[in-house]
């Protein structure tokens, strides 16, 4: 990554609206300053163990710095930050920043937090993790991986085969991967792989060598505007690819041939993949197993190859290992390692995880929280592992925004379940909006009398599961926030009823 000298940021001269309620960072992340490691000193993350968050600070503590963070909360990721030399602090306060030279944020946090507010005003340098992020992979070339869902399962799976191969890759994912335990890692090879994460722009903050453009949607609307604000910002990105990288963009999804074609007219070298015949990487006779995806792909760089990914289900889990794999062969690693690689897959957290069977009952947690990610993440499970029981969503929408904007797609997506259970609705950095909850989207799902529950009290889920869970049934928890928590309950519950 390319870093340039730091500039105060500090100066009350920025156009973001620092005083409204619940005020979104819209201002363009094109503009910030990347500082260089060295001029980082101590750094202190607020958020330390969200899973952007805790990737920077790991990556952060082994080039050597001193990291402080804050969380609401202990957990795993809080201990095990710790056990690398991060001061973590539980709860929030602005005395966090005394003994901190630079402090780090991110858009989730609301900017009239306390904390927030005095790191802004101390006139200390005031980071995105993104800047700090590309500060901390300083000397790195940059493998970026974008788009509006699947970001996590490309670039875990290309980190995988760079792993396998023996290059020893930095990276920095928005998941755990199962055989390391990590998110994140400062490798001693030349390259790293990142997500490069759309919702603020951030990703404006990257200039790779080569990117992924897995597909482009509406989505993070508070922040972009419109789906046309969103289309700008990925061309925005792809603008900042080396002109001597690669731009790959998904042949299936209107939203990356825009950005292809885009690039192609800026002088970028441009390769497709996809089911479409146009491609130029083709992927075809897709099979979904219980515990893999097996498909065949042909194109320049990859041959003709059968692949099977562990862990991965579905047409979507194939296009992005697709993606993987044409990154494989532009990184000049072997092929066939990475492919024999992917046949042991053991998955990512929150990517269709499974956590066990009670009563019959079988139980799965995924991260997807747009309509097009819970569409697909149904259709898969439909096809792999329902059979002949049913299939029963539990969806915790984010964001009260998102739930306005998309209640009625989140609804569509949802009818591709048997039942379907709506929790309330997990705030993240947003005050609520009058009138608009889980409700919203529950009320208008058109599924038969009895499989529609609104469930907004938490605790209660795994009763109204295990309810009308029957053996043989498939459960699945989708969304961002902390929905997954339930899944060992939903599964006593049911093991419980069904006993």
């Amino acid at each position: 990554m390319t870093a340039s000298r730091p500039t105060r940021d500090h100066d009350g001269d920025r156009p973001d609206d620092w005083s409204a309620p619940g005020a979104a960072l819209v201002r363009s992340a094109a503009t910030d300053v990347i500082p260089a490691l060295a001029d980082l000193g101590r750094v202190h993350v607020m958020g330390i163990a969200g899973s952007g968050m805790s990737a920077l600070a790991r990556i952060l503590l082994e080039r050597g710095l001193q990291v402080s963070g804050c969380e609401a909360r202990e957990s795993t990721t809080v201990t095990g930050l710790r056990a690398l030399g991060a001061t973590v602090h539980i709860g929030h306060s602005p005395s966090h920043l005394d003994d901190a030279d630079t402090f780090v944020y991110t858009t989730a946090i609301n900017p009239n937090h306390e904390e927030f507010v005095a790191a802004r005003a101390s006139g200390k340098p005031f980071l995105r993790r993104a800047a700090a992020l590309a500060a901390a992979l300083e000397g790195k070339s940059c493998v970026a991986v974008s788009g509006t869902h699947g970001k996590t399962s490309a670039t875990s799976l290309l980190v995988v085969a760079a792993q396998a191969c023996g290059a020893d890759p930095s990276f920095a994912i928005g998941g755990n991967l199962y055989e390391t335990g990590k998110n994140a890692h400062l490798g001693s090879g030349p390259f790293a792989v990142v997500e490069a994460d759309e919702s603020d722009g951030s990703f404006l903050l990257t200039r790779p060598t080569s990117a992924i453009v897995l597909n482009v949607e509406a989505d993070h609307l508070e922040n972009h505007g419109s789906l046309e604000g969103i289309h700008r910002a990925f061309e925005q990105f792809v603008d900042r690819v080396d002109p001597a990288g690669l731009v790959l963009t998904c042949a299936d999804d209107d939203g990356a041939r825009r950005v292809a074609d885009h690039a192609r007219a800026a002088g970028r070298r441009v390769l497709t993949y996809g089911l479409s015949e146009d491609a130029d990487v083709v992927l075809s006779d897709v099979r979904t197993r219980a515990d893999a995806v097996e498909f065949d792909v042909r194109g320049p760089g990859v041959g003709e190859r059968h692949l099977r990914v562990g862990a991965l289900i579905g047409a979507h889990m194939a296009l992005n290992a697709t993606a993987a794999l044409v990154l494989v062969a532009e990184l000049g690693l072997d092929i066939d390692t990475a492919i024999a690689a992917w046949a042991g897959f053991a998955g990512v957290h929150r990517r269709f995880e499974s956590h066990g069977e009670g009563g019959g009952v079988r139980v799965f947690d995924d991260y997807a929280h747009h309509p097009t990610e819970i569409a697909a993440s149904l259709r898969g499970a439909r096809e792999a592992l329902a059979g002949t029981g049913r299939l029963i969503a539990v969806f915790q929408p984010g964001t009260y925004s998102r739930t306005q904007t998309f209640a009625r797609e989140f609804a569509e997506a949802l009818q591709l379940a048997d039942v379907a259970l709506v929790m309330d609705i997990f705030p993240a950095r947003e005050e609520p909006i009058p009138g608009v909850t889980g409700a919203t989207i529950s009320d208008l799902i058109d599924l038969p009398d009895g499989a529609v529950i609104y469930e907004p009290r938490y605790d209660a889920v795994p009763a109204r599961v295990a309810a009308v869970a029957q053996p043989g049934d498939l459960v699945v928890t989708m969304g961002i926030g902390n929905v997954y928590l339930l899944c060992r309950s939903i599964r006593d519950a049911c093991a419980g009823t069904n006993a």
